[in-house]
Protein backbone atom coordinates (compact mmCIF):
# COMPACT_ATOMS: atom_id res chain seq x y z
CA UNK A 1 0.00 0.00 0.00
CA UNK A 2 1.48 3.77 -0.61
CA UNK A 3 1.22 5.54 1.90
CA UNK A 4 -1.23 8.66 0.36
CA UNK A 5 -3.60 5.52 0.00
CA UNK A 6 -4.48 6.46 3.87
CA UNK A 7 -6.91 9.05 4.69
CA UNK A 8 -5.84 11.00 7.51
CA UNK A 9 -8.68 12.29 9.91
CA UNK A 10 -7.66 14.80 12.63
CA UNK A 11 -9.79 15.03 15.87
CA UNK A 12 -9.70 18.39 18.14
CA UNK A 13 -9.83 18.05 21.82
CA UNK A 14 -11.26 19.59 24.11
CA UNK A 15 -12.41 23.81 24.61
CA UNK A 16 -11.16 24.29 20.52
CA UNK A 17 -12.66 23.74 17.30
CA UNK A 18 -10.89 22.10 14.67
CA UNK A 19 -9.60 25.24 12.64
CA UNK A 20 -6.72 24.72 14.74
CA UNK A 21 -5.95 22.16 12.79
CA UNK A 22 -5.00 24.79 9.47
CA UNK A 23 -1.36 24.40 9.21
CA UNK A 24 -1.31 20.87 9.79
CA UNK A 25 -4.04 20.01 7.13
CA UNK A 26 -2.55 21.95 4.94
CA UNK A 27 1.33 20.99 4.92
CA UNK A 28 -0.32 17.13 4.53
CA UNK A 29 -2.88 17.86 1.65
CA UNK A 30 0.64 19.73 -0.24
CA UNK A 31 2.26 15.76 0.39
CA UNK A 32 -0.48 14.22 -1.45
CA UNK A 33 -2.60 13.10 1.16
CA UNK A 34 -6.53 12.85 1.83
CA UNK A 35 -7.45 15.20 5.09
CA UNK A 36 -10.73 15.60 6.71
CA UNK A 37 -11.00 17.64 9.91
CA UNK A 38 -13.57 16.35 12.53
CA UNK A 39 -15.68 18.69 14.13
CA UNK A 40 -16.67 17.63 17.66
CA UNK A 41 -19.22 18.70 19.55
CA UNK A 42 -17.64 18.14 22.53
CA UNK A 43 -20.67 17.43 24.51
CA UNK A 44 -20.08 14.12 25.23
CA UNK A 45 -17.97 11.06 24.33
CA UNK A 46 -20.37 9.17 23.42
CA UNK A 47 -21.47 11.94 20.40
CA UNK A 48 -18.02 13.15 19.45
CA UNK A 49 -17.34 9.28 18.77
CA UNK A 50 -20.23 8.89 16.28
CA UNK A 51 -19.28 12.40 14.46
CA UNK A 52 -15.74 10.71 14.20
CA UNK A 53 -16.87 7.09 13.01
CA UNK A 54 -19.16 9.24 10.37
CA UNK A 55 -15.58 10.59 8.85
CA UNK A 56 -14.11 7.52 9.18
CA UNK A 57 -17.70 5.88 7.04
CA UNK A 58 -16.91 8.51 4.65
CA UNK A 59 -13.36 8.20 3.78
CA UNK A 60 -12.99 5.96 0.56
CA UNK A 61 -9.72 3.93 1.82
CA UNK A 62 -8.25 3.08 4.81
CA UNK A 63 -7.49 5.60 7.74
CA UNK A 64 -4.90 6.91 10.07
CA UNK A 65 -6.78 8.83 12.95
CA UNK A 66 -5.04 11.60 14.64
CA UNK A 67 -6.03 12.88 18.58
CA UNK A 68 -5.13 16.14 20.28
CA UNK A 69 -5.73 16.23 23.68
CA UNK A 70 -9.22 14.96 24.67
CA UNK A 71 -9.29 14.45 20.97
CA UNK A 72 -7.20 11.02 21.76
CA UNK A 73 -10.20 9.43 24.36
CA UNK A 74 -12.02 9.84 21.19
CA UNK A 75 -9.70 8.34 18.81
CA UNK A 76 -9.21 5.42 20.93
CA UNK A 77 -12.78 4.44 20.99
CA UNK A 78 -13.02 5.28 17.59
CA UNK A 79 -10.22 3.54 16.44
CA UNK A 80 -11.88 0.09 16.86
CA UNK A 81 -13.84 0.76 13.36
CA UNK A 82 -11.84 -1.91 10.91
CA UNK A 83 -11.09 0.74 8.87
CA UNK A 84 -8.67 2.88 10.99
CA UNK A 85 -5.02 0.91 10.39
CA UNK A 86 -3.09 3.44 13.13
CA UNK A 87 -3.41 5.94 15.83
CA UNK A 88 -1.28 9.58 15.93
CA UNK A 89 -1.28 10.91 19.62
CA UNK A 90 -0.68 14.77 19.59
CA UNK A 91 -0.18 15.65 23.58
CA UNK A 92 -3.42 13.47 24.29
CA UNK A 93 -4.76 11.49 26.25
CA UNK A 94 -4.43 8.08 25.37
CA UNK A 95 -6.91 5.91 27.66
CA UNK A 96 -7.30 2.15 28.72
CA UNK A 97 -10.96 0.70 28.95
CA UNK A 98 -13.10 1.97 31.70
CA UNK A 99 -10.90 5.21 31.62
CA UNK A 100 -11.83 8.62 31.18
CA UNK A 101 -10.28 12.27 31.18
CA UNK A 102 -11.53 12.56 34.33
CA UNK A 103 -10.37 9.12 35.84
CA UNK A 104 -6.80 9.89 33.99
CA UNK A 105 -6.25 13.36 35.37
CA UNK A 106 -7.77 12.53 39.29
CA UNK A 107 -4.21 11.97 40.80
CA UNK A 108 -1.90 14.45 39.21
CA UNK A 109 1.59 14.05 40.21
CA UNK A 110 3.35 16.45 42.69
CA UNK A 111 4.18 19.44 41.84
CA UNK A 112 2.59 19.57 38.10
CA UNK A 113 0.63 22.72 36.63
CA UNK A 114 -2.91 22.97 37.91
CA UNK A 115 -4.89 24.05 34.62
CA UNK A 116 -7.48 27.12 35.29
CA UNK A 117 -10.95 24.95 34.73
CA UNK A 118 -13.66 27.09 35.81
CA UNK A 119 -16.26 25.34 38.07
CA UNK A 120 -19.08 23.95 35.55
CA UNK A 121 -21.98 26.14 34.57
CA UNK A 122 -24.63 24.11 33.34
CA UNK A 123 -22.71 21.36 32.91
CA UNK A 124 -20.14 22.71 30.83
CA UNK A 125 -16.78 23.56 31.33
CA UNK A 126 -13.98 26.01 30.11
CA UNK A 127 -11.01 27.46 31.36
CA UNK A 128 -10.35 30.98 32.61
CA UNK A 129 -9.40 33.50 29.66
CA UNK A 130 -7.00 34.81 31.52
CA UNK A 131 -4.42 32.05 32.31
CA UNK A 132 -5.55 30.67 29.10
CA UNK A 133 -2.47 31.75 26.94
CA UNK A 134 0.20 30.59 29.86
CA UNK A 135 -1.64 27.05 29.95
CA UNK A 136 -2.92 26.20 26.72
CA UNK A 137 -0.90 28.41 24.08
CA UNK A 138 2.43 29.22 25.86
CA UNK A 139 4.21 28.97 22.73
CA UNK A 140 1.89 31.57 20.72
CA UNK A 141 1.91 34.72 19.79
CA UNK A 142 0.12 36.76 22.69
CA UNK A 143 -2.79 37.49 19.57
CA UNK A 144 -3.22 34.52 18.54
CA UNK A 145 -3.25 33.25 22.30
CA UNK A 146 -5.88 36.12 23.08
CA UNK A 147 -8.28 34.42 20.45
CA UNK A 148 -8.20 30.71 21.28
CA UNK A 149 -9.28 31.78 24.83
CA UNK A 150 -12.20 34.21 23.85
CA UNK A 151 -13.59 31.73 21.06
CA UNK A 152 -13.44 28.52 23.46
CA UNK A 153 -15.74 25.67 23.15
CA UNK A 154 -17.74 24.78 25.71
CA UNK A 155 -16.53 21.26 27.43
CA UNK A 156 -19.48 19.22 28.19
CA UNK A 157 -18.89 17.28 31.55
CA UNK A 158 -20.16 13.63 29.66
CA UNK A 159 -17.01 13.90 27.44
CA UNK A 160 -14.54 14.11 30.59
CA UNK A 161 -16.44 11.52 32.39
CA UNK A 162 -17.40 9.66 28.94
CA UNK A 163 -14.86 5.81 29.26
CA UNK A 164 -13.38 3.88 26.86
CA UNK A 165 -15.03 0.65 25.94
CA UNK A 166 -11.91 -0.80 24.30
CA UNK A 167 -8.38 0.63 23.97
CA UNK A 168 -8.16 0.47 20.06
CA UNK A 169 -3.62 0.75 21.03
CA UNK A 170 -3.82 -2.80 22.25
CA UNK A 171 -4.77 -4.13 19.02
CA UNK A 172 -3.48 -1.46 16.52
CA UNK A 173 0.10 0.63 16.48
CA UNK A 174 0.28 3.72 17.53
CA UNK A 175 2.41 6.60 17.46
CA UNK A 176 2.48 9.72 19.90
CA UNK A 177 4.31 13.28 19.93
CA UNK A 178 4.92 14.61 23.52
CA UNK A 179 4.83 17.97 23.93
CA UNK A 180 7.66 19.12 26.28
CA UNK A 181 6.25 22.20 27.76
CA UNK A 182 3.08 21.56 27.91
CA UNK A 183 1.28 22.52 31.25
CA UNK A 184 -1.77 21.22 30.24
CA UNK A 185 -1.50 17.21 30.37
CA UNK A 186 1.86 16.97 32.29
CA UNK A 187 4.91 15.71 29.72
CA UNK A 188 5.51 12.86 32.23
CA UNK A 189 2.17 11.50 32.07
CA UNK A 190 2.38 12.18 28.54
CA UNK A 191 5.62 9.56 28.39
CA UNK A 192 3.44 7.19 30.50
CA UNK A 193 0.65 6.77 28.52
CA UNK A 194 2.37 6.11 25.74
CA UNK A 195 5.05 3.72 26.57
CA UNK A 196 1.71 1.86 28.18
CA UNK A 197 -0.34 1.92 24.66
CA UNK A 198 3.86 0.89 23.11
CA UNK A 199 3.46 4.31 20.82
CA UNK A 200 6.51 4.74 18.61
CA UNK A 201 6.77 8.12 20.51
CA UNK A 202 9.16 11.35 19.57
CA UNK A 203 9.28 14.66 21.46
CA UNK A 204 9.23 18.20 20.78
CA UNK A 205 9.58 21.50 22.57
CA UNK A 206 5.81 23.17 22.36
CA UNK A 207 3.03 24.01 24.39
CA UNK A 208 -0.25 22.05 24.80
CA UNK A 209 -1.10 24.17 21.48
CA UNK A 210 2.03 22.24 19.98
CA UNK A 211 -0.67 21.37 17.09
CA UNK A 212 -0.84 25.32 16.19
CA UNK A 213 2.36 26.23 17.01
CA UNK A 214 4.50 22.92 15.64
CA UNK A 215 3.02 22.27 12.67
CA UNK A 216 5.80 20.84 10.59
CA UNK A 217 6.75 18.28 13.54
CA UNK A 218 3.09 17.13 14.05
CA UNK A 219 2.81 17.00 10.25
CA UNK A 220 6.19 14.87 10.20
CA UNK A 221 5.00 12.27 12.63
CA UNK A 222 1.45 11.72 11.23
CA UNK A 223 3.60 11.16 8.06
CA UNK A 224 6.18 8.47 9.29
CA UNK A 225 3.11 6.83 10.96
CA UNK A 226 1.43 6.15 7.58
CA UNK A 227 4.85 5.45 5.63
CA UNK A 228 5.28 2.37 8.89
CA UNK A 229 1.31 1.68 8.47
CA UNK A 230 2.16 1.65 4.42
CA UNK A 231 5.17 -0.31 4.44
CA UNK A 232 3.70 -2.90 6.66
CA UNK A 233 0.73 -3.61 4.37
CA UNK A 234 3.26 -4.37 1.40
Amino acid sequence: MNALALSIVLVHGGFVDGSGWEAVHNILKKDGYAVTVVQNPTVSLQDDVAVTKRAIAAQKGPVLLVGHSYGGVVITEAGNDPKVKGLVYVAAFAPDKGESVSSLIENPPPGAPVPPILSPQDGFLFLDQAKFPASFAADLSPAKASFMAASQVPWGLAALTGTVTEASWKVKPSWYLVAKDDKMIPPAAQRQMSQRAGSTASEVAGSHAVYVSQPQAVAAVIERAAGAIAKKSQ
